[in-house]
């Protein structure tokens, strides 16, 4: 099949943008991706009885609030005069849902962050996440399915269009034809021997870079589980391995890097303020949050999915900026 030729969105101005992508034939195989991903989603959990919450995009509460090792701005907004978040993430009413629907809980819905964008991140993005019982080898577990899930429904129901757009579909059978990768971030930079292009220390943690992400991908991909980073390079709800130095965690890197974010969380109120001190975060934001784990303890892990990261991989495409219908960037008016 003969591969489309198309130009990247990103070029030419924002304010004839939404005329030129009406004739580009990519945005037709987005829709449609968007649509599988929206519908297989559903699917999917209702397979595991899993319910869907319907969520505010306002909170409180954000789940990466400034503190050590955060690497995300929260958005503050007056909203009739009291200071109130857009949702960076709706984790922390995940776990709430859990307490309310025995299997778990999880919605599909737009996150906002107050970074800049570049061609792997935006400000406002499509966040699939989800809260189950258990740890994280079961969250690391049903995350996976949930990737592969979507990749065998797109190659079945989008191939031929993919194809097309994207010139082969070969990078999803591979992933379909093989179990990812895992392996510790201690190991990872034992791996590529803690170079400064692939990892940054920050003396207390360390963090990798986007070189390192693909780096691993390309020695041991396509899909690669990145497990137990040091515990203050990620946010505070992360829980602790048995040495108290590394968080039960995980990424799933494929193609353009880290595609989704999971994590096992405290079970108690005692341990979610002892992360909170460690964390320099002011635990008086997340009383209700404490209190929750206090009166109602339960062992829940989750993860976050970023659609367009996904969508970028699905359509070999190397900027996330193309991956909107509607483009929004913090700080600026579009069209439309």
């Amino acid at each position: 099949m003969t591969t489309v030729s198309v130009t990247p969105a990103t070029t030419g101005t924002s304010d004839d943008r939404f005329l030129r992508i009406l004739d580009d034939p990519r945005y037709r195989v987005l829709v449609d991706l968007q649509d599988l991903i929206s519908y297989e989603t559903a699917v999917f959990w209702r397979q595991r009885a899993v319910k869907c919450l319907h969520l505010p995009i306002t909170t409180n509460s954000v789940s990466s609030p400034m503190g050590l090792g955060s690497d995300s701005l929260p958005v503050c907004v007056d909203l009739f005069g009291v200071p109130t978040f857009l949702a960076d993430s709706m984790q922390f009413m995940l776990e709430y849902g859990c307490r309310l629907s025995r299997k778990g809980s999880y919605y599909l819905m737009p996150s906002f962050r107050g970074e800049e964008t570049d061609a792997t991140h935006l400000n406002q993005f499509f966040h699939s996440e989800a809260e189950i019982p258990g740890g994280l080898d079961d969250v690391i577990a049903v995350a996976d399915a949930y990737l592969r899930h979507i990749a065998a429904a797109a190659l079945v129901q989008v191939g031929p269009a993919l194809t097309a757009v994207a010139g082969t579909t070969r990078h999803i059978e591979d992933l379909l034809a093989r179990p990812s990768a895992r392996l510790t971030f201690d190991d990872a930079v034992s791996e590529l021997g803690g170079k400064p292009a692939y990892f940054t220390d920050n003396g207390s943690w360390r963090t990798i870079t986007r070189a390192g992400e693909r780096e691993l991908i390309a020695r041991f991909g396509p899909a690669v589980w990145l497990t137990h980073f040091d515990h203050l390079s990620v946010p505070f709800y992360q829980a602790y391995d048995e040495t108290g130095q590394k968080a039960l965690n995980a990424d799933l890197l494929l193609g353009p890097g880290e595609v989704i974010g999971c994590g096992q969380r405290h079970v108690t109120g005692a341990e979610t303020l002892d992360a909170l001190r460690r964390h320099e975060v002011p635990s008086a934001d997340y009383d209700w949050y404490v209190r929750m784990k206090a009166e109602h303890p339960m062992a829940t892990s989750g993860f976050g999915m970023g659609i367009e990261r996904v969508l970028m991989w699905l359509l070999q495409h190397d900027d996330i900026r193309d991956m909107q219908i509607l483009e929004r960037y913090n700080g600026r008016l579009t069209t439309p």
